[in-house]
Order: structure tokens, then sequence, then C-alpha cells
């Protein structure tokens, strides 16, 4: 008895099933994998929070030198960037799982370093073209922002969230990031913003300060619940 016949795809028949596998094979990632792949490859690879957080704060130290050197623009841009890295960290942290008390630690401690610092060079700017009110302005602006942490670091202490106010930290990032970046010479027109945005810093710090400091206080003069 003869054997069935086996039947052999043609030639134009194998060409079409392999585009037809090409292009499954090819199919585009959709944005949420897209995504999730670069969160696997960023877990996986030797990225640190502490990294980001150092970048950030060198990034501060070049904007810091660039508005000493009156390079309004580039220091604007340094900035901000660095400001961003400093956002980053935090939440990379979280995602990843790579974060460690002292790396919260460090990264508070450099938020603090990074804007003072670039502060610094603004009133030294201030100081050396003989604007002693813009330069006390940014005095100001520099022990407030460091008020506006520590309530917040002594009330979380005392078990108290603390986190209202105007100028929290990318609210004080954004203010002084455009008087940076329309400050006189910056390149982006005849603008002159870097003296305002330090008098709006320093004020909106000071009434952040008031409002923690009221916050806390009427937390903790709140009756207690009754007992469970």
């Amino acid at each position: 008895m003869t054997p069935p016949r086996q039947h052999v795809p043609s030639r134009r028949a194998r060409r079409a099933a392999h585009r037809s596998s090409a292009r499954r094979v090819r199919a585009p990632i959709g944005a949420g994998e897209r995504r999730e792949l670069v969160r696997n490859r960023l877990i996986e690879s030797r990225l640190t929070p502490n990294a980001i957080s150092l970048t950030g704060f060198v990034l501060n130290l070049v904007a810091a030198a660039l508005v000493w050197e009156r390079l309004f623009f580039l220091g604007g841009v340094a900035f901000v960037v660095g400001s961003t890295m400093d956002t980053l960290d935090g939440r990379y942290s979280r995602m990843s799982g790579k974060g460690t008390p002292f790396g919260a630690f460090l990264d508070s401690t450099l938020d603090r370093v990074e804007e003072g610092v670039v502060l610094a060079a603004v009133a030294g700017y201030f100081a050396l073209h003989g604007n002693r009110v813009a330069a006390a302005a940014v005095v100001i602006a520099v022990l407030a922002s460091l008020m506006v942490s520590y309530t917040r670091a002594r009330a979380e202490a005392l078990g108290v969230e603390c986190k209202v106010g105007l100028a929290t930290r990318p609210v004080r990032v954004v203010i002084l990031a455009i008087g940076l970046l329309f400050a006189r010479g910056a390149s982006l027109g005849s603008f002159e913003l870097l003296q305002p945005a330090v008098y709006v810093l320093a004020a909106l710090s000071l009434v952040t300060v008031a409002q923690r400091i009221w916050h806390v206080r009427r937390q903790l003069s709140a009756p207690a619940g009754p007992p469970v």
C-alpha cells in the first residue's frame, strides 16, 4: 500500500508565512510596555538613587559658578536640570527598592545645600553691583527656605504631617529658575526678573514658615479623640 503523500508548502507559501511571522515579531510595543521595559532595565542597572542625588548636586554647583560669571541663562538651565534630578532620586528610590535610610538623609541634606549655594551666588552678584537691598532679600530667602524644611522635619518628628504652605521646594525652584532664565543679559530679551524673583521668594518663604508654625500649633492643640 502506498503511504499518503505529505503536503509540502510551496516556496511562495513559505515566504508569505515568513513575512507574517516577521510582522508579528515586529509588532509595535505599547506605551505601557515600553515604560515597563525601561523601568525593569533601570532597576537591573547599577544606577543608584545616591548617584542621581550627587549628579543633581554637581549640576547645582555648576549653576552657581555660571551665575557668578553672569551666565544666567546657562546657570538657569543647569539649576533646572539639577533640581529635576533631585525630584527623580526619590521616585527612583521608591520604584527600584534601592533606597536606604542614609540615601534619604543624603538627599534631604543635598537639597538644602544646592538651594543655598545657588542663592549665595545670586547674593554675591547683587553685592558686587551695590544692590544691598536685593542681597539682603537673598539672605532672607536662604534662611526662610531652610526654616521651611526645618519646620517640616520638626513637625514630623512630633508626629505631625506638615506639607502645607505656599513656597514648597518645587515652587521655590520654579520662582528662582524664572528669575535666572529671564535675568538681565540672559539672552532672552530685555527682561530683568531676577530681582523680583528674589523678593517673591523671600516673601513667600516667610509666609510658608508662618503657615507651618500655625498648622503645627493647631494640630498639637487639637483635643485628642476618645480612647478606643
